[in-house]
């Protein structure tokens, strides 16, 4: 009876019930009451914030995940008796400034060179099979084991190039590395020792980024991809979830990749796919983040979104196509859990959309409601969707660069708002692989830009802005109206948010656009990032 009182008491006096009760009061005649129009967007504006917040409290998982298991990280594998034969993998679609670059990095693998087969497969339709043929050709006369395979279609992309190469790959290890990937010579010596456990069928390494110092992007970039594979993937790989292959840098064991079905085009992330794939069939992976591979950031914004749209879409496409088999399955719930959140994440980027075409309504209905449940309501649901995303990418960082982490502070609102700014081309692209709509792989230009002072002004390959930007700066006008009506009516704690969006979209789109019509707009840093000792100790021959 106690208890059943209690429970009528917090019910009584919780603030849901209290906001509900003061909503429909109708005591009060002519004071604020609710109205069709004010339910009809205050029901949508909460549904958007509990699953925004919901994957924001997810952030916050994998960070504690990430300190919680940070004991299960592999130890240092001794070294093979016998070293086995490796085929490289190098698929190339219009790199015309990077292909050499990639080809000579490989070829100087400390490595047996009996023991490799290295496979340039190459789709382009430019010159750049020309300057393909003839790098390879030259590393032949110096005696390197490289063979030149051209596709007269890209049926599959880059999946499709893979899995042809693979037809005539002679290696027991299969290592892949995208045209804008510079790998050390010690890569294979330290990574295939970890394959002496003949169930693990894939090793990751992790990125690090040759031009971060090149502009505001190139930063915000780093750190974006930084907390990607230091906190998700480390958060992962040693709680005993599920992580993904990257599609490059990386080595598998190619019975795991026959095992699994192969290579498959169906999706625009064919590494994910596959990595669930295996994962499901029981093979294990391993994460080995002291193991750095240089690679080329994108330097214009219209390259930039394209690539986080390829990879917004086909991770959605992935979550239809993978995640019923994976909830089907008989692996923990955790596992499943953490699965669920990692291929649906990116309808959070519709939802940011949606939300930002409701704020002003929201602010307007909330503004006759009062400001007590602003504050006891959606002040931490806006805490929990957004503070997480702080603490994510800035743990990262402070693993990576303990001495200077504190400078990522400066760039933290740049980061939240192009998070914010490439909404509207994700949202686009997961609404597209939701509804099943196709499109073809769309790569990422490589310019082979390695200091502040290269260029890729009068190079080839800048993608077009489209219609995109101009709705991105339209959101962003949206915004600076919303703002100006927040300070006229004295709602100040709300607008350091909505400069976010204001900057976000505007920054996004604006740069767009200059960087198609201008040509020359850039925004650089300047800074010189941490110095940081490679790491040793691989074994020599």
């Amino acid at each position: 009876m106690v208890h059943n009182l209690a429970v009528l008491f917090w019910i009584a006096q919780n603030p849901l019930t209290n906001y509900w009760r003061k909503l429909t009061n109708r005591t009060f005649v002519g004071l604020y009451h609710a109205n069709a129009f004010d339910i009809a967007v205050m029901i949508p504006y909460f549904l958007v914030l509990i699953v925004l917040a919901s994957y924001g409290l997810h952030r916050y998982w994998l960070v504690y995940s990430y300190f919680k298991y940070r004991q299960n990280v592999p130890g240092p594998p001794l070294e093979p008796a016998n070293w086995p034969k490796v085929t490289i993998q190098l698929p190339i679609y219009n790199e015309r400034y990077v292909i050499e670059r990639l080809v000579e990095a490989v070829s100087r693998f400390d490595y047996p060179r009996e023991l490799l087969d290295i496979q340039v497969l190459d789709d382009s339709t430019d010159e750049t099979r020309e300057v393909a043929r003839a790098c390879v050709e030259r590393y032949q006369a110096l005696g390197l084991p490289i063979r030149y395979f051209h596709r007269a279609n890209r049926a599959g992309f880059k999946a499709g190039a893979l899995a042809e190469g693979l037809k005539f790959a002679t290696g027991e290890f299969i290592a892949i590395f995208d045209a804008d990937f510079i790998p050390s010579a010690d890569f294979l010596r330290r990574t295939i020792p970890y394959f002496h456990d003949p169930g693990i069928a894939m090793a990751q390494t992790r990125w690090t980024y040759l031009n971060r110092d090149y502009s505001l992007l190139t930063e915000v970039e780093t750190i974006l991809l930084d907390g990607h594979f230091v906190i998700e993937h480390g958060a992962r790989s040693r709680s005993g979830t599920f992580f993904n292959f990257n599609g490059t840098a990386g080595v598998w064991r190619r019975a795991a990749i026959e095992d699994a079905g192969g290579w498959q085009h169906d999706t625009l992330t064919e590494d994910t796919d596959l990595s669930y794939r295996a994962q499901l069939r029981g093979w294990r992976f391993l994460y080995l983040p002291e193991i750095e591979c240089p690679s080329e950031l994108p330097v214009e914004m219209n390259a930039f979104k394209a690539q986080q749209a390829r990879w917004a879409k086909g991770l959605m496409q992935t979550a239809k196509k993978i995640l019923p088999r994976v909830l089907r399955s008989k692996l923990p719930a955790h596992v499943k859990a953490e699965a669920f959140f990692h291929l649906t994440a990116n309808i959070s980027y519709p939802l940011m959309v949606l939300l930002s075409t409701m704020l002003l309504p929201a602010m307007i209905v909330r503004f006759y409601q009062g400001w007590l449940q602003m504050l006891v309501i959606d002040l931490p649901l806006f805490l929990a969707s957004t503070c997480s995303v702080s603490s994510f990418y800035l743990t990262a960082q402070r693993a990576l660069y303990p001495q200077t982490w504190k400078r990522t502070f400066l760039y933290m609102p740049f980061v939240l708002a192009v998070g914010i700014g490439i909404s509207v081309r994700n949202a686009r692209a997961v609404l597209e692989a939701i509804f099943g709509v196709q499109s073809e792989f769309v790569r990422t230009p490589k310019y082979r830009i390695e200091r502040q002072r290269d260029t890729w002004i009068k190079k080839t390959y800048r993608k077009r802005a489209g219609w995109m930007p101009f709705a991105e700066v339209a959101l962003g006008l949206y915004f600076a109206a919303t703002v100006v009506y927040a300070i006229q009516n004295e709602n100040y704690p709300t607008v350091p948010f909505l400069l976010l969006f204001v900057w976000g979209y505007l920054y996004t789109g604006l740069m767009s656009l200059g960087q198609v019509y201008l040509e020359r707009f850039r925004v650089g840093v300047g800074t010189v990032p941490e110095a940081r000792p490679a790491p040793t100790g691989a074994p020599g021959f």
